[in-house]
């Protein structure tokens, strides 16, 4: 069971702060004593809304007088963090401290998730084996603690975010990300969002558990809702070092970062310009909301970071070449094209992306062209005339009427929850 967790209406920066400190005791009491090294493996800037920067700051200065700390944040194959980013997320940490991750060169393979147990667990979706690597500096680095920070929100690939997923996808090999994205893809992402315990993550407790059990490590999770100002704030804070920490926090997730609501004929959505420059990660605004989408509804999403379709110019490179096509269109491709067979993370990223003809998704980018947009079948709307249209700073999250006449929902951080109709919700 969890350590230790507090759950609010809103839990305030002063008492967050006291219950990071009380974690990092935990870790002293119920792992090492006196660590020598601690390793802390914050999410990315992706996330940097949740807290993790200033939680992790905390940490390193309440272990680095006594201990040599690193942090590691879990990339997967997202570009890494320049120094700037760096400072800006986790504030005078030096960055000789900040380990980068990368998915290629740095890892090494633990073993085998079966393929008979991947069938078995998605019921015959997905028949392959899913390998398990993870950057080899957590497994051979002489770690006296290793602390987990993130934020538990509804996911596409793993129902809820983080928990083992900062191991297995955030440090993970690209066998581990490409077998495990594709695996959850064909499973069905609306399957998969919302849902406590997905196939996948049956299998990266399995993974966990085999593998991992050994590795002295802790998990802090912290969920989040808005509160009637309509800003975003902490609600949970869970810390333990085993499934039941998820688990409880990922019950409160669902609580209160579900959003129901009818069949949404238009929504507007913005991905903040300081955490989201490419389709890959911007398109959060596409999964959490397809369940709320109206047949033949448009989704509008305002990016002002908006400068590349992929993390990695393999990916980016891919989505130019196919675009979002659809599952049939992009598992078809996938049979026969070797760089599909290849990166099967950036086909499962085409297949999450595309709305399968139900919805129109529109894209108002800062940075990239009509050309470039309406090439991966999306539609274009000018960013600044996307500005003018649907001023963020006017609008408050659901609906707004526009002073057209029109109405609009709104959604101003779509990684923050998921909207679905009750009766998507109860498929």
């Amino acid at each position: 069971m969890a350590w230790f967790y507090e759950q609010s209406d809103e839990i305030t920066r002063e008492r967050m702060e006291k219950l990071v400190i009380q974690s990092a005791e935990q870790c002293l009491q119920r792992i090492h004593p006196n660590p020598r090294k601690v390793l802390l493996l914050p999410p990315d800037i992706t996330r940097a809304h949740s807290g993790a920067g200033w939680i992790t700051n905390l940490l390193y200065h309440f272990f680095a007088p006594s201990a040599e700390v690193y942090l590691m944040p879990t990339l997967g194959q997202h570009v890494p963090h320049t120094p700037e980013q760096n400072q800006w997320m986790f504030g005078d940490i030096p960055e000789e401290r900040i380990l980068v991750h990368d998915w290629i060169n740095d890892c090494k393979t633990l073993g085998t998730i079966p393929a008979s147990y991947v069938k078995a667990i998605s019921d015959g979706a997905a028949d392959w084996d899913i390998p398990i690597s993870i950057n080899r500096l957590v497994l051979e680095g002489e770690w006296d603690i290793i602390l987990n920070i993130g934020h538990v929100v509804p996911h596409e690939v793993l129902g809820f975010a983080n928990h083992n997923k900062n191991y297995f996808i955030g440090l993970g090999g690209k066998d581990t990300i490409c077998a495990s994205h594709i695996a959850a893809a064909c499973y069905g992402i609306e399957n998969n969002l919302g849902s406590l315990v997905t196939p996948l993550r049956h299998c990266f407790n399995k993974a966990e558990s085999e593998f991992l059990s050994h590795l002295p490590d802790a998990y802090i999770q912290v969920v989040m809702k808005y509160n009637d100002g309509g800003q975003l704030v902490h609600s949970g804070f869970y810390c333990g070092d085993d499934l039941d920490t998820y688990l409880l926090a990922a019950k409160q997730s669902r609580r209160e970062n579900i959003t129901i609501v009818p069949p949404l004929k238009k929504v507007v959505a913005v991905m903040q310009g300081d955490e989201f420059f490419s389709t890959w990660v911007a398109n959060k605004a596409v999964y959490r909301t397809r369940k709320a989408m109206a047949d033949g509804g448009e989704l509008i999403i305002v990016g002002p970071g908006l400068s590349r379709f992929g993390e990695q110019d393999s990916v980016d490179r891919i989505i130019r070449k196919y675009g979002y096509s659809g599952t049939e269109s992009i598992i078809k491709q996938w049979k026969e094209n070797e760089d599909l067979q290849d990166l099967t993370h950036a086909t499962a990223h085409l297949i999450h992306g595309s709305s399968e003809g139900r919805f129109s998704i529109t894209y108002a980018p800062k940075y990239l062209t009509q050309a470039d947009i309406e090439s991966v079948h999306y539609n274009y709307l000018d960013y600044e005339e996307a500005l003018e249209l649907y001023p963020p700073d006017q609008l408050k999250n659901g609906f707004n009427r526009l002073e057209n006449g029109e109405e609009i929902y709104f959604i101003s951080t779509p990684s923050a929850g998921l909207w679905t109709t009750q009766e998507k919700l109860n498929q």
